[in-house]
């Protein structure tokens, strides 16, 4: 569908670009891209992916606003405390861009919801905060065969790769399996660590939609805001991980 004026006047600086222009444009708002977690990491990657003209956001969460997630959510402010965080970030969101279609989803995401959900979208961004959840959504994404973005972030780090099944190195090559679980009271993050790590996972659904660039494919991308310093560390394929058996 050819772009309108407003449209046209909205995203003319990525317009101008030409590697994206009218047909890239259009290839954004016809996408679906998938957020579990609107928190730390899913709010300014949600930010990003609104502002760039992506089609759909899915927001898969069930938690509610706490005055302690406002130091680095930015999607929720002080009056949404109390609320369910998929309805003050569709509601900021739309009022971003009226033309995204936002699906709310009040469930955590599960082997028991995971298919279903991962079938109405392109490509999904784990911007959780538990490695349970982390693993579930690389196994999840390996089985339905759908990229995806991984982010974790822990005081003044952060980090994030991007798994396409069949093709790249996944989560369980870097980690088997999860840790066991923390008791202690966690410490951080920097607010602005996860804004920075959510950018990029936003950058990398936009690359992926658009195919540009280098995806972050068989290496991991560690963001250390002490610092202030970016390293790859590369990431290869396990024998024994269970991706193995997808490789294309």
């Amino acid at each position: 569908m050819p772009l309108t004026s407003a449209q046209r006047a909205r995203y003319a600086r990525q317009l101008a670009l030409p590697e994206i222009g009218e047909s890239g444009q259009a290839r954004l708002g016809e996408a679906r891209i998938l957020i579990v977690g609107v928190g730390g990491l899913g709010s300014p990657a949600a930010y990003y992916l609104a502002a760039a003209g992506i089609g759909t956001l899915g927001l898969a969460d069930d938690d509610i606003v706490e005055a302690s997630n406002l130091q680095r959510q930015i999607l929720h402010g002080t009056n949404d405390i109390g609320r369910l965080k998929i309805e003050s970030a569709a509601e900021r969101l739309q009022a971003l861009n009226a033309d995204l279609r936002v699906r709310p989803h009040r469930e955590r995401f599960k082997a028991a919801n995971a298919a279903q959900l991962l079938l109405q979208y392109d490509f999904a961004i784990d911007a959780t905060d538990s490695f349970v959840s982390k693993f579930q959504i690389a196994d999840a994404c390996l089985a339905a065969d759908k990229p995806y973005s991984h982010a974790g972030i822990n005081r003044f780090l952060g980090q994030t790769m991007t798994v396409i099944p069949g093709k790249s190195a996944c989560y369980r090559c870097l980690f088997e399996a999860p840790p066991p679980a923390r008791t202690d009271t966690p410490q951080g993050p920097l607010g602005a660590v996860p804004g920075v790590i959510g950018a990029i996972q936003a950058t990398e659904a936009i690359k992926f939609v658009l195919g540009l660039g280098e995806l972050l494919l068989n290496r991991i991308l560690v963001y250390d805001a002490l610092k202030l310093q970016f390293r790859s560390v590369a990431v290869h394929r396990r024998e024994s991980c269970v991706c193995r058996e997808q490789i294309k």
